[in-house]
């Protein structure tokens, strides 16, 4: 999984599109790769901007003055005018993104919580059966981002260490696959290994998981 880091990414923007967005007075974002994106949203959309532009009220005794960039989209936006581009930084609007973005992601690590759930349902049945047997979500999210295509929207810095972020997967079934592959193996050794974990000493809860996972 790629990671894109709000602290570190600069999103390229054409002027011209950005413009045209702006004056439709219709709502548009941004996505991660500067692109101009209409409603509705695509299902898997990162966007580091979302909104319209709503200007003043026009009035005889105030003369018009042109709007910068940086008004139009707020002022949590550092903008940089280079000929028909924009450079633009998003990270000080992270809190605002994160209600952007949250309904499109595929699990949630912007709390000091951890991670608790997942969206899709099916990556959340192998959560939460996988917890049966103390494999918990951190090392499941740890498994995803090293072997799953996405990307992990996020700002973090090494000192004072910070981290929030928000994950897409790219593909649902692989990641279901490497987690249930993963899940089922371990499950497997515990119950091979431990005493505890032996078919006949299970609980319901445990008995259930370990069904799920083809172990019984």
């Amino acid at each position: 999984m790629k990671k894109f880091n709000l602290f570190k990414e600069i999103i390229i923007v054409d002027k011209s599109s950005l413009l045209k967005a702006v004056n439709s007075s219709k709502v548009f974002g941004i996505s991660t790769k500067g692109e101009i994106k209409q409603e509705p949203f695509g299902e898997k959309e990162i966007l580091v901007y979302k909104g319209k532009h709503t200007p003043p009220p026009k009035s005889a005794l105030m003369p018009s003055t042109p709007i910068s960039f940086t008004a139009m989209l707020g002022k949590n936006y550092q903008v940089v005018e280079d000929d028909d581009r924009l450079l633009i930084k998003a990270f000080s609007n992270w809190q605002e993104l994160i209600g952007v973005n949250i309904s499109r992601a595929s699990y949630d690590d912007t709390t000091g919580d951890g991670v608790a759930e997942f969206s899709d349902k099916e990556l959340e049945r192998i959560g939460w059966h996988a917890t049966e047997f103390s494999i918990n979500y951190r090392t499941l999210v740890e498994l995803l981002e090293e072997r799953c295509e996405g990307t992990l929207l996020c700002i973090e810095q090494v000192e004072p260490y910070q981290f929030s972020g928000l994950a897409f997967l790219s593909d649902n079934p692989h990641a279901k696959k490497v987690l249930f592959e993963y899940c089922q193996s371990e499950i497997r050794k515990i119950m091979q290994e431990d005493p505890l974990f032996k078919k006949e000493n299970l609980s319901d809860d445990e008995l259930e998981a370990a069904e799920f996972f083809e172990l019984v």
